[in-house]
């Protein structure tokens, strides 16, 4: 079958993507390309319902909820999950995971011959660039061009533009009762990480924080989950007046229209940098054991907006994919970062 056949059998794909964050909301500026270059298609995801508010801003996409510890867990569950899909008439998959959950639904599909196609996750070379011995040190495909390589291979010619992004949200009343909008800039700060490998120390963080509030220029808005991320940021927000946290205060849904709101983002390696990329934000991302030439860069950002731990010091970074792996001694590689670094690109960012 060529392309252009293939093509004008496929009319509703769905799309796998179950987590996490970060990972999700880089498959926002390739399915809005997707949508916008081929608007016949009809594309329903399948991820958390949490991720919901992501998508909710493109046309013609639905979200299907895989409920993987509940209703959907284990192969009994996968299968009622599986009938689900088929009942909304699939034509082809795209998985953008691939997994031991989405390799199961893929044999489940398979019973249909219902085109399945994965991403390739380049497990090989990433192996070569976290490598202690012999390390292959070069910039690996982004992510974002690995999930568009699965469209493409169904049939989808897919360019993605820099300037693929989302617009700004409006603020609810709530956002704006606890950010009490002003004339200053908003700066976003998320100083949190999955892993201690990829989070810059908390106290050099609130260095950052009191310089940028010592101006009077700026509102530093901060973002986090958790009670105890919460609590750390709610002390922070006690200690400086220009300091608001909307962590634990806010539905999903309204951070992100925070977020598409901000003049500027400051994050690690982490999901928030992607939230903030979905919507062009500029965003500057502090980096320890991990590395941009993984393949996980915050979509159409500035390669000059990252700021790299040491490698001359730690010259095994990246020492891991995810920031979860890193040799004795790697511990506080995030300590050759100094605060006025940081504090200096923020401010040449926006002036």
């Amino acid at each position: 079958m060529d392309k252009n056949n293939k093509e004008q059998k496929i009319t509703h794909i769905l799309v796998i993507r179950l987590s996490a964050m970060g990972d999700v909301a880089m498959t926002v500026p390739v399915i809005l390309a997707l949508r916008q270059q081929h608007p016949q298609l009809k594309i329903t995801i399948l991820t958390r319902t949490f991720f919901k508010p992501m998508f909710s801003q493109l046309s013609n996409v639905t979200i299907h909820e895989a409920a993987v510890k509940e209703k959907h867990k284990g192969v009994y569950g996968l299968w009622k999950l599986y009938k689900e899909l088929i009942a909304l008439e699939i034509d082809a998959v795209a998985d953008l995971h691939n997994v031991l959950r989405t390799n199961i639904l893929k044999k489940y599909f398979g019973t249909k011959e219902i085109p399945f196609l994965q991403i390739d996750k380049g497990r090989k070379e990433k192996k070569a660039l976290t490598t202690h011995k012999s390390k292959v040190f070069e910039p690996l495909k982004t992510t974002i061009e690995r999930y568009a390589d699965v469209f493409r291979k169904l049939g989808f010619p897919l360019e993605i533009p820099k300037n693929t992004h989302l617009p700004k949200l409006p603020l609810s009343e709530n956002a704006q009762k606890i950010i009490v909008p002003d004339t200053k800039k908003w700066i976003g700060i998320a100083p949190f990480a999955a892993f201690k490998g990829k989070m810059y120390p908390l106290n050099k963080m609130e260095e950052v924080i009191k310089e940028l509030n010592n101006t009077e220029k700026y509102k530093i808005l901060l973002f986090g989950g958790g009670i105890v991320e919460t609590n750390q940021l709610q002390q922070l927000a006690a200690t400086y007046r220009s300091v608001v946290t909307v962590a634990g205060q806010l539905s999903f849904e309204e951070e992100l229209s925070v977020i598409s709101n901000l003049d500027i983002m400051l994050a690690m390696d982490s999901g928030n940098a992607h939230l903030s990329a979905m919507y062009a934000i500029p965003t500057v991302t502090l980096w320890g054991v991990t590395h941009p030439y993984a393949g996980f860069y915050p979509y159409g950002q500035d390669s000059d907006n990252a700021i790299m731990a040491n490698r001359e010091k730690f010259p095994l970074i990246p020492t891991s994919v995810y920031g979860n792996k890193f040799p004795k001694g790697y511990e506080n590689t995030m300590e050759t970062i100094e605060p006025k670094q940081i504090v200096q690109k923020i401010l040449e960012i926006l002036n």
